[in-house]
Parts: C-alpha cells; structure tokens; sequence
C-alpha cells in the first residue's frame, strides 16, 4: 500500500520496512534461543547435578519476575535510546551469560561447591544456577523494547496487526527451533544406555550462545534505525493531537503527563496486562514445564519431546498469522474480540491433551493449542501499540509485559510444586485450563474497546 507521494521515497521507506522486520525477527529469536534453553536444560539439571523441581520452579518463579521488571524499565528506556545499540548489547550480554551457564559447576567449586555433580545439588552450585539465570533474565529485557519501538515507527496502524503479528513469528521460531536442537542435543551421548544425555545439558548453553555472537555481528550490521535515522520522512497518520511531533519525541522526550495519559492511567493498557498474566501463565506451563511433563507424564523421550514441542511453536507460527489478518480483515483492528474464541479454544484443547492417551491425538491437541493461544499473545502487543500510540509503544509494551511475566513466575513456581507434591501433573494442567478461561472472559470485557489512539 503507497505511503508517500514520491514514488522513490516510497519505495526506499517499503524497502527498509521489510528489513527492519526481518532483522529484528532475527535478533528476537536469537534472544528467544538463550532464555528457552534453560527448560531443555533442566532435566540434565536434575539427573546431573541433583536440583529438585522445586529448586527449579524457584529458579523460574525469580526469572520471570526479573524479565518482567527488566522489560518494563527497558521499555520505558528504549523509547529513549537508539534501538541497534540497545538490542546489540543485550545480544551480547546474554552471550556472555550463556557461556557462563556451562561453566557453573565450576564456578560453584571456586566457592566451595561440587564441579562434578551429586545426588543433591550444593548450595554455591544452586546459588550459581540461580543467579545466572536472574542476570541472563535481566539482559533478556533489553530484545523486546527496541523491537517494539521500530515496528512502531515503521508499520502504520492499519497494518500493524498483520505485520506485526509476522514479527511475532520470531517467538514460535524461535521455541520451535530451540526445541529440536536442544532436545537432539540432549539426546546425545551413549543412545540407550545409563550415560545417555550425561552432561550434554552444557551443550544448551554453549550451542545457542555461538549462535547469539553470530547475530549480533548480523545486527550491527544490517538492523535499520528509526525512519529519521535512515534520513526519510516520519510515518503518515500518526500524529497524536495535542501533542508536538518534533525530534525529542522520537528520542522519547515526550512528558511525563502524557505516559500517565497514554499508558500508566489507560484502563484498557491495565486491562491488557490482566490478559498477559493469563495468556503467559498458560504459555509456561509448555514453555518451562513442558519437557518434563511430556516426558513424565506422557512418556516421550527427549529428541520426540522435542519435537512436540517444536510443533507446538510452529502451530503457534500459524495462529499469529491467521489472527493478525483476521483481526486486520474481519474484525476493524478490534482484536480482543477475535481473541475471546481463540481462548475458550485454548482452554478446551489443553483439556483434551491430558485426557487422550500418549501419542498422536494427545500430541496433536497440544499443537492445536498452540495455534489458538500465540493468536491472542501477539495481538495484546499489537492493541497496546495502536492504543499509548508510536511515541509511548515500548512503555505500553514494558508495563503489560510486566504482568505477562509475573504470569510466568507463578506459573513456573505453582505447577513446579503442584507437581512435586501431588506426583503428577494432572493437577497443574487444571489450573492452567482455568485460567485460560479467564483469560477469555477478560477479552470480553475489551469487546466495545475502539482499534487505535492515533487522532485522539
């Protein structure tokens, strides 16, 4: 669709829209590769260096909440910074991180912990886990918000649901490759025999950090800037009324005054953050959980854990686009009110997974699961993007994201111990169906809520 009078100027500004999403599609996954591996890991982590579930849920219950902070004050910083430089360091950082996770029992033996693993994991080795994964969850931050801000600056309102929810592919990219290449990785070893996966959970770490230097040599490289940056004019319609669009709004210079009024008051962000908290506590219990629970409950081994896993990632692939065009083409932008359906669908197919038996139709539930539940998790990015506007995107996006890994902490923390003390998972699996069901109940309550904020 043109944007622009001058046919040049159109055409430079199509080309550079198509790289930035591409790009930063790219340096999402690659962020998505260093914080999904540590679910792969954790089996290797409990037969190999005897942490507990409920060591692990812990792990997971502070990780999550130390994302969501991070996303939350990064987005609010990366409204003001340039987003090449923000996102290349994060990339960095979680390399570092990476390398430094296959290496944590011997960090843990500089300060008096096990090197070569025990029956019940020592405190420095926990400790060493347990931080390492607090830090690469603060670094993990800083991926999300300049994404966020590009595509803002990029994309007009009209196609953002659509585009934006090809962004959102990176995700289900991301976990779907994550998923194959660190449960072969877990695989290896002796097949067969006792020594089978022994030690390969380092593998985790060390195989999707070479991949993460590798991207970040890519982003310095090819990831654009904000339209001004790249020296062409702003994005049509979307002015903001009453507000001066100058050079410090793009910088993020924008007052106080209007992110209270944009984002920090707006009842339909706050609404939103309600709808994460329930969309990503269901997304954890497959996301952190799911390998084990396929694996103990459902009798799976790790490469077909694997990749069930990575087809529920790839259906996920399928449900961002069928929702972004259908919100885009059926529903005027409005996509809570596609959402609603997409839930009640999330809710039933969980359900199923776990009363058909092991194997294909059980499988085959779950991966229709994911199709419904990635819809309705993009499109909360896309509706707080069109609602706080292009100049407040990577704060809305920030403070819902807060909610949405407050959801992920007390997931992890609930179904980890559910599961330990119960013995089993079918306990988890309720609560999570249920709060799917709330989730649709509170996209109900958005149904009247108008497309976007921009003329306001």
């Amino acid at each position: 669709m043109k944007l622009f009078p001058d046919e040049q100027t159109d055409r430079r500004f199509a080309r550079r829209q198509w790289r930035m999403l591409f790009a930063t599609m790219i340096g999402y996954t690659l962020f998505y590769f260093m914080r999904k591996n540590f679910s792969f890991a954790m089996p290797g982590l409990q037969q190999d260096c005897g942490i507990s579930k409920s060591m692990l849920g812990n792990f997971l219950f502070w990780g999550g909440i130390v994302y969501g902070l991070s996303k939350f004050v990064n987005g609010i910083v990366g409204d003001r910074v340039a987003p090449r430089k923000m996102l290349c360091f994060g990339l960095l950082a979680c390399t570092l991180v990476n390398v430094a996770f296959g290496f944590a029992p011997q960090i843990a033996a500089v300060f008096g912990g096990d090197a070569t693993g025990a029956a019940e994991a020592s405190l420095p080795l926990v400790w060493t886990f347990g931080l390492l994964l607090v830090l690469n969850q603060f670094f993990q931050g800083t991926g999300f918000p300049p994404c966020a801000k590009l595509i803002a600056f990029w994309i007009p309102p009209r196609e953002l649901a659509t585009k934006m929810s090809v962004w959102n592919t990176s995700h289900s990219i991301g976990g779907g490759l994550v998923a194959k290449i660190c449960g072969v990785v877990m695989g290896l070893g002796v097949i067969g025999s006792a020594n089978q996966g022994v030690g390969m959970w380092r593998w985790c770490f060390w195989s999707m950090a070479a991949l993460g230097f590798l991207g970040l040599v890519l982003m310095l490289f090819w990831l654009p800037g904000t339209p001004k940056e790249e020296g062409l004019p702003d994005l049509p319609g979307t002015d903001v009324k009453g507000e001066k669009e100058d050079s410090r709004r793009e910088k993020g210079g924008a007052t106080s005054n209007a992110a209270l009024r944009m984002v920090f008051l707006n009842p339909v962000i706050w609404m939103l953050g309600f709808i994460n908290f329930t969309i990503n506590a269901v997304r954890a219990l497959i996301a952190d959980w799911g390998p084990t629970l396929l694996q103990e409950a459902k009798g799976f081994d790790p490469s077909e854990t694997g990749t069930v896993i990575m087809l529920f990632e790839f259906a996920g692939i399928g449900g961002m686009l069928f929702a972004g065009w259908a919100t885009d083409r059926f529903f005027g932008g409005r996509a809570p009110r596609l959402c609603v359906f997409l839930m009640v669908l999330t809710a039933a197919l969980l359900a199923a997974f776990w009363f058909l038996p092991a194997g294909l139709l059980g499988a085959a539930a779950l991966c229709v699961g994911g199709f419904c539940l990635y819809g309705p998790q993009a499109l909360t990015g896309v509706t707080a993007t069109n609602i706080a506007t292009k100049g407040f995107a990577g704060t809305a996006i920030g403070f819902i994201s807060l909610f949405s890994y407050v959801g992920v902490s007390v997931a992890g923390k609930v179904c980890g111990s559910l599961a330990q003390s119960s013995g089993g998972w079918g306990l988890p699996l309720i609560v999570i169906v249920v709060t799917a069901a709330v989730g649709a109940a509170l996209f109900a309550g958005l149904w009247g809520a108008r497309a976007n904020a921009y003329g306001d």
